[in-house]
């Protein structure tokens, strides 16, 4: 992995994390269409890489599958790193993983990434239909192994898919005497907790850390992976990268009441109901408890919102604080012109090129 540039006079690397976010009144498919432009406005304002994360049975975002909007993407797209950030390995078979992210680099040379994590990215029922044949998430390490072997095509002499190639790969670039190709897909290990970051210290690999999902001890964690970082063939030394809640607009109420949207979302969850992201006017509407206010405040906060400018300073403490080399704004609200607002606002501020 080649260590990319700064983002205009940000001291930090930028890069987006989209979940297709679908507000109530928006449909899937108009989602995806704003999931699109989003990532062709990413691409021209000099972002390094546009992320989509797996989740499940929620009608507020809409993306399952991850791979599968990358696909569309390499063809909208012509340089920044595309992602899935993540892929939640316990709810697949590697060897599929392997050969999705093999068509992926195929299309897209150089510029694939693939983030892994443990959650199931759902509700416990629908955890245990994704999962069903898997007891628990605890043999997420040799999970991660066995898709690096099928990966690389690399497995030890006696293992059990020595003889397995995932397709496209290594295997059938040699069965078929061309060169193997310059680049491979980027391993990231994604987490918020000392777990994660022991494994991606231990394997050598890129850590990625989600602030967006409530105040995890990401000092600590970070902590660990640079103390026990071991270098590797794929990376020399610690990267790390921090993905948080962000919303700008010129108006800094507008900015609020959208992250509000996302606060609501999570505070239905609590209480067992579908993740929804209502428009601003019902969360404002809505007649919450001292209890239920205290939620929608609390995750309100937890985003990094305001004006450009605002969000900005927002940024650079975090980075002040942890050190990290990357920051991934992943985009909130109901409202996806907002989130392309966020994207614009953020990139003028730094002075990101505009191509």
């Amino acid at each position: 992995m080649s260590k990319p540039s700064l983002s205009g006079t940000a001291p930090f690397v930028l890069s987006i994390l989209d979940n297709a976010l679908t507000g109530v009144g928006v449909s899937a498919q108009e989602s995806y269409e704003e999931v699109i432009e989003l990532a062709r406005l990413a691409d021209r304002r000099g972002f390094q890489r546009f992320w989509m994360s797996e989740h499940h049975a929620m009608p507020g975002a809409s993306i399952s599958s991850p791979q599968l909007m990358m696909a569309r993407l390499t063809g909208e797209t012509e340089r920044i790193r595309l992602g899935a950030g993540g892929i939640m390995l316990p709810n697949h078979v590697p060897l599929v993983i392997a050969e999705q992210i093999g068509m992926l680099e195929a299309l897209a040379p150089g510029r694939i990434d693939l983030g892994l994590g443990r959650a199931p990215g759902t509700d416990g029922a629908t955890a245990a239909a994704l999962r069903r044949h898997h007891a628990s998430n605890e043999d997420f390490p040799e999970q991660v192994a066995e898709l690096l072997g099928f990966l690389g095509h690399d497995f030890p002499q006696g293992h059990p898919y020595k003889e397995v190639p995932a397709v496209p790969g290594p295997w059938q670039t040699e069965q078929n005497r061309v060169p193997q190709p310059e680049t491979n897909a980027d391993i990231w290990i994604l987490g918020s907790s000392s777990y994660s970051a022991q494994l991606a210290a231990r394997l050598g690999r890129p850590y990625a850390f989600a602030l967006q999902f409530g105040s995890a001890d990401i000092l600590t964690a970070l902590r660990i992976y640079r103390e026990n970082f071991r270098p590797s063939s794929f990376l020399a030394e610690p990267y790390s990268l921090v993905s948080v809640g962000v919303v700008a607009d010129e108006d800094r109420v507008e900015a609020r009441r959208q992250s509000a949207s996302g606060a609501m979302a999570m505070l239905r969850m609590f209480q067992g109901k579908p993740y929804s992201l209502l428009p601003p006017e019902e969360v404002e509407a809505y007649q919450a408890t001292l209890q239920e206010r205290a939620v929608i405040e609390e995750y309100t906060d937890r985003s990094i919102h305001g004006t450009a400018a605002e969000v900005a300073a927002g940024l650079e403490a975090l980075h002040a604080q942890t050190g990290v080399d990357e920051v991934m704004l992943v985009v909130i609200g109901h409202s996806r012109r907002a989130q392309a607002r966020t994207v614009e606002l953020i990139a003028d501020h730094y002075g990101m090129p505009i191509n």
